[in-house]
């Protein structure tokens, strides 16, 4: 038995201390001339928020040259990150687009699709999920951008023989505290608690 009289907690204060959170490469583009380039920023303030129809939130500060681009086209497209993009979700995350042409910086594919009229896709990415703004909410140093998945574009090789997403063969990594991790595998799974040991076994066992 654990001594709850031992547990000690220290008092941190107010803060946006959730972890770990999703790691994304937001790919965006304004309407004008002037930012007719894609951008991409790194963010890991963003989660889904409701099921039907299927919607996302992103949280993007006011000073960012993406939500000058996203309130332009009331558009963006959340690519999620594995090992191999690591290294390229880190540069956006610390580069202005102001200044610098990401896409060509990483070397990068922007991917047009017919559901977006202005944000590109990140070709490169395992899976993008393509947004169309509702709502945009004003909080304080961010904006939060409300938005409905109208399509997923998911690589092909992730897709097994009855059209089900692998999401455990992507490699994705997640975001905690500063640092990047990988998802290392399983440890359960959605009625775990309750399963059978059979399909424990089946659901649990190494790859």
């Amino acid at each position: 038995m654990i001594n709850k009289n031992n547990i000690k907690k220290t008092e941190l204060g107010p803060s946006a201390m959730l972890n770990p959170v999703p790691v994304i490469m937001l790919s965006c583009r304004g309407t004008g001339k002037e930012n007719s380039r894609g951008n991409i920023i790194t963010l890991a303030w963003t989660g889904t928020v409701n099921s039907e129809p299927p919607m996302i939130s992103v949280s993007v500060r006011k000073s960012r040259f993406s939500h000058q681009l996203i309130t332009e086209s009331g558009e963006f497209v959340v690519n999620l990150v594995d090992r191999k993009l690591l290294k390229a979700c880190d540069f956006c995350g610390v580069k202005s687009g102001r200044e610098t042409d990401k896409f060509t910086e990483c070397k990068l594919t922007p991917y047009y699709c017919a559901e977006l009229k202005y944000a590109p896709a990140i070709l490169e990415s395992p899976v993008s999920l393509l947004c169309k703004v509702k709502q945009q909410i004003e909080l304080g140093s961010h904006d939060m951008f409300i938005a409905e998945i109208v399509s997923v574009k998911a690589d092909s090789e992730l897709i097994d023989s009855k059209g089900k997403l692998m999401m455990n063969k992507a490699g994705l990594a997640a975001y905690s505290h500063g640092e990047y991790y990988a998802l290392s595998g399983p440890i359960g799974f959605f009625g775990f608690s309750v399963a059978r040991p059979e399909v424990l076994k089946r659901r649990l066992r190494k790859k």
